[in-house]
């Protein structure tokens, strides 16, 4: 993830260290620190939902959030989309830009909070949030202006820890459930969007030394209208 503001965790969450998540979530510093460490703190292969749909993304620009070191936003752009990257952590986005440019993807990094973030209006083919958590009044406001921003034909792509996750410690995710994502909530935030996958699943993550094991997630794919 990576934004100015400490407001977001993204595919950099994953602390657990006694935070009060709902008051004081980590700010940049904190994934500055993390991101700093030579190997990745997520993988460099793509989220395995992502991989999945990926091909129902429309031709045309993809907005990729709370991006960490880039690996969704890599792939996507290795498919040929024009990928715009965005995270508030300023070494997140460098090691990003260096991985793309190493394997010959064109990528546009942003810094940038996602509190304070244009997202345009009708401006993407495809936005895809990958872990992306957050307190809920944002995480409102967030997916409402992601919504407003696909083209129509547009697709979503989003995984994040549902509140079952919480009875996992230790692999993955926020450790307080007002900032886990339960598909019936998603289905309330994107109404907007015609559902053809929303839902909980139990599965097995490996996604670097922060999501490993089993898991407990809400997948969403929605097109807009």
């Amino acid at each position: 993830m990576g934004f100015a503001l400490p407001s977001c965790l993204g595919d950099n969450e994953g602390m657990s260290d006694g935070q009060d998540f709902g008051m004081r979530p980590p700010g940049a510093d904190k994934w500055n620190e993390r991101f700093s460490d030579a190997h990745t703190a997520y993988g460099t292969d793509p989220n395995d939902f992502l991989a999945e749909v990926a091909a129902r993304i429309p031709e045309g620009p993809v907005l990729v959030i709370a991006a960490g070191e880039g690996r969704n936003a890599i792939y996507v752009a290795r498919r040929g989309h024009a990928v715009t990257a965005v995270d508030q952590s300023e070494v997140a986005m460098a090691n990003a830009a260096s991985r793309a440019a190493a394997c010959g993807a064109s990528l546009t990094t942003v810094v940038a909070d996602l509190a304070d973030y244009d997202f345009g209006q009708q401006r993407w083919a495809g936005i895809v949030s990958i872990w992306t958590h957050m307190p809920p009044p944002l995480r409102r406001r967030v997916f409402t202006a992601c919504v407003a921003a696909l083209r129509p034909g547009g697709a979503l792509v989003l995984e994040a820890y549902a509140p079952g996750q919480l009875e996992r410690p230790g692999r993955g995710g926020p450790p307080v459930r007002p900032w886990l994502l339960a598909a019936e909530e998603a289905r309330e935030l994107f109404a907007g969007l015609e559902l053809e996958v929303c839902r909980e699943v139990e599965r097995d993550i490996a996604e670097g030394r922060y999501h490993v094991g089993p898991s407990t997630t809400t997948q969403v794919l929605g097109f807009r209208a």
